[in-house]
C-alpha cells in the first residue's frame, strides 16, 4: 500500500525518546504512570485538526481543511496546496507543498505573500495564464500554466484544467470565461475535482466519474446552494465537499442534495478562528 507522507511533530524526536525511557522503567516496574516528557509529547504530536483521511486502492487520501478556499491533499508521499492564503501560522502544523495549485486571481485565491513563505526550492505550481502573469520571475520557471481544456502531469499527477466561470448576468463581472480554472486530479485511479470561483456551467455538469469534489458556493460571486446542489446531483461525485461557502446554508446545501447513498456529503469548519 502507498503511505500518505505523515505529519510529523516537532516533538516528535523527544516522543520517541520518551517512550524509549519509559518502556525500559515500566520493563523493570519502576513506573505506573507515563512521564511528563511523554504526555506533552503526544500532547504535541496529535494529528492536525480538520483532516479527513479517505481510503483508496492506491493509498489514502488525506485532506487537510485550512480556510475558505483553501486546502491542501495529500497523497503518495507528496502534499498539494490549493490556493493557499493566509498567514504563516495558518499552515505551521502541515507538511511543505511539492504542487501548489492556484485558481484564480483574486485575492481569496491567490497570495505572492503566503507563497513566499509555504513555497520550498522545489515547488511546483499549475496556475492560469493570469496568475503566471503576476508571478515572480523565479517561479516562473517551476510552474506549469494551464488553459482551460488542457491537461498535465506534473509529479506524475494527471491534471486536467476546467472552467470556472459565472452565466447569471449580475454576476458576469467576478469571474469571465477562460480566466480561471477548476482542476480534475487523478491520484492513482481516483479523480479530484476543486470547482474554484464558478456557477453550475455546463462543465461542471458534465463531469463524469468523480470521487471526491469540492464545490464553491456563496453569493454574490459564485453560485447559490441550490444551483451548487443541482450541479452535484448532475455530476454524482461519490464524496462532495462544500467549500467557499461563507454565508450559506450548508444544511439546505446537503438537504438538497437529498438522499442518495450514493453521494456523501461532508460538512466541515472552513472558518475556525
Amino acid at each position: 500500500m502507498i503511505l500518505v507522507r505523515p505529519f510529523i511533530s516537532r516533538f516528535a524526536i523527544a516522543e520517541a525518546s520518551a517512550l524509549s525511557d519509559y518502556l525500559g522503567m515500566k520493563r523493570f516496574g519502576l513506573v505506573g504512570v507515563l512521564p511528563l516528557t511523554l504526555s506533552v509529547a503526544i500532547l504535541e504530536a496529535e494529528p492536525v485538526p480538520n483532516t479527513d483521511r479517505i481510503g483508496t486502492p492506491k493509498g489514502d487520501i488525506t485532506v487537510y481543511v485550512i480556510n475558505h478556499a483553501t486546502f491542501a491533499l495529500g497523497w503518495s508521499n507528496l502534499t498539494i496546496y490549493v490556493d493557499p492564503v493566509g498567514p504563516q501560522e495558518r499552515f505551521g502544523a502541515l507538511p511543505r507543498p511539492d504542487l501548489v495549485l492556484i485558481t484564480d486571481t483574486h485575492s481569496d485565491h491567490f497570495s505572492p505573500d503566503t507563497l513566499k513563505f509555504v513555497l520550498t526550492d522545489q515547488t511546483r505550481l499549475v496556475v492560469p495564464p493570469a496568475v503566471a502573469a503576476q508571478l515572480a520571475e523565479p517561479l516562473r520557471e517551476r510552474t506549469t500554466v494551464m488553459t482551460n481544456g488542457q491537461v498535465e502531469t506534473v509529479l506524475n499527477i494527471k491534471i486536467e484544467a476546467v472552467p470556472a466561470y459565472n452565466i447569471t448576468p449580475a454576476r458576469l463581472r467576478y469571474h469571465s470565461k477562460g480566466r480561471g480554472n477548476g482542476y480534475v486530479l487523478t491520484l492513482g485511479g481516483t479523480r479530484v475535482y476543486i470547482s474554484g470561483d464558478t456557477e453550475d456551467i455546463p462543465e461542471m455538469r458534465s463531469l463524469k466519474d468523480i470521487d471526491i469534489a469540492f464545490v464553491c458556493m456563496n453569493l454574490p460571486y459564485t453560485m447559490t446552494v441550490e444551483q451548487a446542489a443541482d450541479a452535484v446531483r448532475a455530476f454524482r461525485p461519490k464524496i462532495v465537499y462544500p467549500y467557499h461557502y461563507r454565508g450559506s446554508d450548508l444544511q439546505k446545501f446537503k438537504t438538497l442534495v437529498g438522499e442518495d447513498p450514493s453521494i456523501e456529503v461532508r460538512l466541515r469548519d472552513w472558518y475556525r478562528q
